[in-house]
Formats: structure tokens, C-alpha cells, sequence
């Protein structure tokens, strides 16, 4: 089962809701029980975010091999490819950053 803190909106997994919120301290009687569909949606939204951490974090990964590829500066055809790295692993990052955006405002995190 999962519990939603009606004043924060942090999600606890478990048989009953906790005592106190462990985000803002609220007590057990400001948790409500999420409904099975929700509490599906969280669990899909959960793995795919996580999906989209680790897609950003990669990303990042690409942007500093980019940037050392741009500084090596081997030759002119492979600076394009670093730049052209460097270009794509910024857009991929921030539509990553973008979707789990979106996807909080639509309550799909938990």
C-alpha cells in the first residue's frame, strides 16, 4: 500500500501510514491512502524516472568526454565530432530534465 502526506506530498510504502511525515513532520492522520490505479501509476513512474536519472547522468558523462575530445584537438574532422557530441548529449539532457518535469506537474512521481 502507499500513503500520500496530504500537506507535503511525500509517498510512504507500507502496510499503514508512518507515525510522522519524515519530510515536514505531519502526523499519521494527515496520510491518505493512495488508490490502487495511482498507486500503479507511481511504481511505472518511479522506473521510468529513474530511467530518465540515469539518461541524464550519462548524458553528463558524454558532455565531459566531449569536452576533452573538443580540447585534444587531434585533428579538425574530430573536433566536429566532439562538438556535434557536445550538442547532442545538451539537447538529450535537458528534454530528460524536461520530462521529469512534466511528469511531476501530472503527478507521476512518488
Amino acid at each position: 500500500m502507499k500513503w500520500r502526506c496530504q500537506v507535503c506530498g511525500y509517498v510512504h510504502d507500507g502496510d499503514e501510514a508512518p507515525e510522522r511525515c519524515p519530510k515536514c513532520g505531519a502526523p499519521k492522520e494527515k496520510f491518505a491512502q493512495i488508490d490502487a490505479a495511482a498507486a500503479d501509476l507511481i511504481e511505472r513512474s518511479r522506473r521510468g524516472n529513474g530511467l530518465l536519472c540515469r539518461l541524464i547522468s550519462i548524458s553528463e558523462d558524454l558532455l565531459a568526454l566531449a569536452e576533452a575530445g573538443i580540447e585534444d584537438n587531434l585533428d579538425p574532422t574530430c573536433v566536429q565530432v566532439y562538438k556535434q557530441l557536445r550538442v547532442k548529449a545538451t539537447e538529450l539532457r535537458q528534454a530528460a530534465k524536461a520530462e521529469i518535469a512534466a511528469h511531476m506537474s501530472k503527478g507521476k512521481w512518488g
